[in-house]
């Protein structure tokens, strides 16, 4: 009776918290709402900037706020386009270069967006910068974040499930059946699940550098440069929370002439 009230509320939620999100066309498993997420996001992003070293008034902090602009404003006349002209209106956005020797960037909820001086020598020019920048955008516009929040939350009501379930077996069973559940939901569900977050964010991400003006074949070239910058030191694809360089890339050739059909029916914007 436990088992099936458990399963019958986990499935409830499940069936009560899709909704399609505009930019990917797929029903999204989402339990947090922006208006929840988008204060938390933005109090983080501010706690982030008081404890690092932001970096203004150079070169290369100019670059990045003047192509995180145009990405924003591609992002803007792709959802006009889309008909959701409104799906950005709590949106707070805002770029920042951080001295930091960490080859990364990222955007949180709600268009708060970091990147770190170190991954500047291997984006190079303006265009690996709209990859990288298109990129993390994009897991912002799709609600990665919530969507993962979410997935977890079901991760462990689902571990609370295998406990109610074996409550009458003997501890080693019902360590067996957790041990075995929580290897089977991370590699089976949870890691397959960001990974597709990956190539959902290159998809998009792609689509916004076209309108924004660059060449979205010049993303090869940037995942051309982090392989050979990470080369040998990434683990197995199954266990990793991105695709490999070599899938990331055959993916992104495949998807670069979608983007530039799409840019050329949204309009590209002129630099």
């Amino acid at each position: 009776m436990k088992k099936h009230l458990f399963i019958g509320i986990l499935a409830a939620g499940m069936i009560y918290s899709c909704a399609t999100n505009p930019l990917t066309g797929k029903k999204s498993l989402n339990f947090v709402s922006n208006s929840e997420l988008f204060p938390t996001s933005f109090q983080q992003y501010g706690t982030f900037l008081k404890e690092n070293k932001v970096i203004t008034g150079t070169a290369d902090a100019r670059k990045v706020e003047a192509v995180g602009l145009r990405i924003k404003a591609a992002a803007e006349k792709y959802l006009t386009y889309l008909g959701q002209s409104q799906y950005l209106k709590d949106y707070r956005w805002e770029y920042k270069l951080i001295d930091n020797k960490e080859v990364n960037a990222w955007c949180m909820p709600g268009g708060k967006i970091v990147v770190y001086s170190g991954i500047l020598p291997i984006t190079k020019d303006d265009a690996g910068l709209a990859t990288v920048m298109g990129h993390e955008v994009s897991h912002a516009l799709a609600n990665h974040g919530a969507q993962r929040m979410s997935a977890s939350q079901l991760q462990q009501l689902g571990a609370v499930g295998v406990a109610v379930a074996t409550g009458g077996k003997s501890e080693q069973t019902q360590q067996i059946w957790g041990q075995a559940y929580g290897l089977g939901s991370q590699f089976g569900v949870m890691l397959p699940f960001s990974r597709n977050h990956e190539t959902e964010a290159d998809k998009i991400g792609l689509t916004l550098m076209a309108i924004a003006g660059y060449n979205p074949d010049e993303s090869i070239t940037f995942w051309s440069r982090m392989a050979a910058q990470s080369s040998g030191q990434a683990p197995p694809e199954f266990m990793s929370t991105h695709p490999s360089d070599a899938t990331r890339i055959a993916n992104l050739k495949a998807l670069i002439p979608e983007a530039k059909a799409l840019a050329a029916k949204v309009g590209v914007m002129r630099r």
